[in-house]
């Protein structure tokens, strides 16, 4: 059984299969998902929503995630990982989200830059990484989960509009050489929220997620096995770090995909 079946099962949001009632009862299901996790991030500041409690926020169908998956085929090498090591492939876009009406608008291609006292690796440097592809740019399921997050982080700031930048990743590792989730080590990301949803995995071991307080207190740790799951943390008040990657077969390379997406107020 691969990743994407089991996201199939443990989901169970098949929107073009359910009938209207069952929709109704997901759409439901969904706005208390949200208020639960706008509780926790207003006062732990991380919470962890398994892929049977995303589904319902977001209504896909099987054949829409797949289609979300595909797009990691599609990735440009990040060169400045791979001087450090890293074997990683990205991209990156920014867009414009109006948490009031769920506008979403797609903003030009710009240099990522992070403020200095957030990863110490890439000081004054700006970062020139691929866009986002025409195609995945207008994804509905980007979209949604854009838009979800949106709702959410107002449990966080009360904006009218956010900037969202959107990073879908490819960690690879092989027997010599470990996949370095974040390489910066603990840190922020100088956002409001940050998020990192699984797409997939597969022949990995490790990739274990956590987040702290500034006091190095941990606040949750978890390893993100389950396609759709996603993991939420109130960047401003919190610290996070993921371990690296190795594979389970030594004989085949072991990987990784995420798509990190952070919002801050316009």
């Amino acid at each position: 059984m691969d990743e994407r079946t089991k996201y199939t099962e443990h989901a169970g949001v098949l929107a073009d299969s359910s009938p209207a009632a069952a929709r109704t009862a997901a759409r439901r299901d969904g706005s208390s998902a949200v208020a639960t996790v706008r509780e926790a991030l207003a006062s732990t500041g991380v919470h962890l929503m398994p892929a049977a409690v995303l589904g319902p926020c977001l209504s896909i169908a099987t054949p829409e995630w797949t289609r979300l998956a595909a797009h990691w085929e599609d990735l440009a090498m990040d060169r400045y990982a791979s001087a450090r090591g890293t074997h990683r492939l990205r991209r990156y876009g920014q867009f414009s989200l109006s948490p009031a009406t769920g506008e979403l608008m797609q903003l030009p291609n710009t240099a990522f830059v992070q403020p200095d006292s957030t990863n110490p690796l890439y000081i004054d440097i700006d970062r020139h990484f691929e866009p986002l592809t025409n195609a995945f740019a207008a994804d509905p399921v980007l979209r949604a989960v854009v838009c979800l997050l949106g709702r959410i982080a107002g449990a966080l700031d009360g904006t009218d509009r956010w900037v969202a930048k959107v990073h879908p990743f490819r960690v690879i590792a092989t027997a010599g050489r470990a996949g370095q989730q974040t390489p910066e080590g603990r840190h922020r990301d100088g956002v409001t929220l940050v998020s990192s949803l699984l797409v997939d995995r597969d022949n990995a071991t490790g990739g274990r997620s956590s987040v702290f307080a500034p006091d190095g207190t941990a606040l949750l740790t978890a390893t993100l096995e389950q396609p759709a799951s996603l993991l939420l943390s109130d960047d401003r008040n919190t610290l996070h770090e993921v371990s690296p990657i190795r594979p389970l077969n030594p004989a085949r390379p072991a990987r990784r995909d995420v798509l990190v997406t952070t919002l801050t107020p316009a």
